[in-house]
C-alpha cells in the first residue's frame, strides 16, 4: 500500500526504475547507456576532425589555385611593360631592390618586419605595373599595365592605403627579382623571377609557386 502511494506521487520514477519487462533495472544496465554515449560523442569528435581536415585541404587548394593566377597575370603584365620599354622592370638605383632579392637564399616571404627584401621589390613592381606610387596616387608618365586588387595589396598596420608589399594567397609576399640579370648564379630565369612560397617554411621550391 506505501508503495503503491509512492508512485502516485511520481509516475516517472515509478516507470525509470523498471525496465520493459517490468523488472527493476539494473545499475549494469544504467552503465551501458553511459557507455553508448560516450561512444557518440567520440565519434562526433572523429567526424568533426575529419571535416576540418577537409575543409583545411579545400582552402589550401583555393590558394594555391588563386596564385597561379595572379603569378601568370602579372607575368603577361611584365611582358606588355618589356614590350614598350624593351626590358622587365628593375631596379638599377643605388636600392638595386630587385637585384638584391635571390631567390636562390630563400629569404623569408613575411611582410615583417618592414621593409625587408621581400617588401621593397614589392612596392618596386607595384609602382612600375600600376603606374602608381605607394600611397596609390599616379605617378607623371607612368603607364598601368596592371589593375591590382585590393586583397592582392599588403598594408601597414591601421593603414589601408600606403602600398606595403604584394600580397598572397597565403598572406605572405610575392617574390619579385631581377637578380639573374647582374649576376647568373643568382636567381633562376634570366628575365625575371616571380613567386609565391605557398606558405612553405622548409626552403623547398619544388612546393613553390612560380614561373620557372
Amino acid at each position: 500500500m506505501i508503495a503503491r502511494r509512492a508512485c502516485r506521487g511520481s509516475r516517472v520514477g515509478c516507470k525509470s526504475s523498471k525496465n520493459a519487462g517490468g523488472t527493476p533495472a539494473t545499475t549494469e544496465e544504467r552503465a551501458v547507456t553511459i557507455i553508448e554515449m560516450l561512444v557518440v560523442i567520440m565519434v562526433i569528435f572523429i567526424l568533426a576532425a575529419l571535416v576540418l581536415a577537409a575543409s583545411s585541404y579545400v582552402q589550401n587548394r583555393g590558394a594555391r589555385a588563386r596564385a597561379e593566377t595572379e603569378i601568370a597575370a602579372m607575368s603577361a603584365a611584365l611582358e606588355s611593360y618589356k614590350a614598350d620599354n624593351g626590358t622587365y622592370p628593375r631596379d638599377n638605383s643605388t636600392n638595386g631592390y630587385t637585384d638584391s632579392l635571390n631567390a636562390r637564399t630563400l629569404p623569408s616571404p613575411s611582410p615583417s618586419p618592414s621593409p625587408n627584401a621581400f617588401t621593397n621589390a614589392d612596392v618596386y613592381l607595384f609602382s612600375e605595373l600600376s603606374g602608381l606610387d605607394a600611397n596609390q596616387q599616379p605617378v607623371a608618365n607612368k603607364r598601368a599595365y596592371f589593375n591590382f586588387k585590393p586583397q592582392m595589396l599588403g598594408h601597414a598596420a591601421g593603414n589601408t592605403t600606403t602600398v606595403a608589399y604584394l600580397q598572397d594567397p597565403f598572406g605572405n609576399c610575392y617574390g619579385y627579382s631581377t637578380a639573374n640579370q647582374a649576376d647568373s648564379a643568382k636567381g633562376f630565369n634570366p628575365t625575371f623571377d616571380f613567386w609565391s612560397t605557398a606558405n612553405d617554411t622548409t626552403g623547398n621550391t619544388t612546393k613553390w609557386i612560380k614561373n620557372w
